[in-house]
């Protein structure tokens, strides 16, 4: 039967597949991320014969995430993957994403399609539109945790700096007194041999 399309055109369409939908760059980033933080603490376990402390890892299960180090997440990993260091915005977009906090005591995120080991599914996790006065209470949370860390770092860094400064502080003058301690030797020493020379001084004059 005639189709009015030339052969090559028929069978090109023919052959052609739907096209592949891609996960959200977020979520590749953020799966790459727990994946290559993963391998990294295994080479660390063979190097070292322990994984160390870490800073992002899949929970036990596989089924969800935990960020065990907030502070060190924002400084180390977000600049690396998403090119700013802000943990309540990173916490934001998981919620866009529909993923929940699991813990109370911890930094836990769960999604029903995202697993360890199930790349294919993230594909299937959409972005949900909802107003910013919707999100949990948990990111007011996260915001007033995160101000809170970047002050007590704040304040440990200067007390850190004044401790150097006193300790360096007191070193000049533990080097300035022995100094002056030396000084005191050699002023004695000279005025004893001055003072032993005085009387012959005196007999001489005689």
């Amino acid at each position: 039967m005639a189709t009015g399309f030339p052969d090559g055109i028929m069978s090109q369409n023919v052959g052609q597949s739907p096209r592949t939908k891609c996960p959200a760059p977020f979520l590749s980033k953020t799966y790459n991320l727990l994946e290559e933080e993963e391998e990294r603490a295994g080479r660390e376990a063979v190097e070292n014969g322990s994984g160390g402390r870490r800073i992002v890892s899949w929970n036990s299960d596989g089924n969800g995430f935990v960020v065990w180090s907030p502070a060190e997440f924002s400084e180390l990993m977000l600049p690396r993957y998403f090119k700013h260091n802000n943990f309540s915005s990173f916490v934001r977009q998981l919620n866009t994403y529909g993923f929940k906090k699991t813990a109370s005591k911890r930094w836990e995120f769960q999604h029903e399609k995202f697993h360890k080991g199930c790349r294919h599914l993230l594909m299937e996790i959409s972005r949900k539109k909802c107003e910013p006065s919707a999100f949990p209470a948990f990111l007011k949370a996260s915001e007033e945790n995160a101000a809170s860390t970047a002050m007590g770092e704040n304040n440990h860094l200067l007390l850190m700096e004044e401790n150097k400064n006193l300790r360096r502080e007191r070193l000049e003058l533990e080097m300035q007194i022995a100094h002056f301690k030396a000084l005191e030797i050699k002023l004695l020493e000279c005025l004893s041999q001055q003072m032993g020379n005085y009387p012959s001084k005196v007999r001489r004059i005689c």
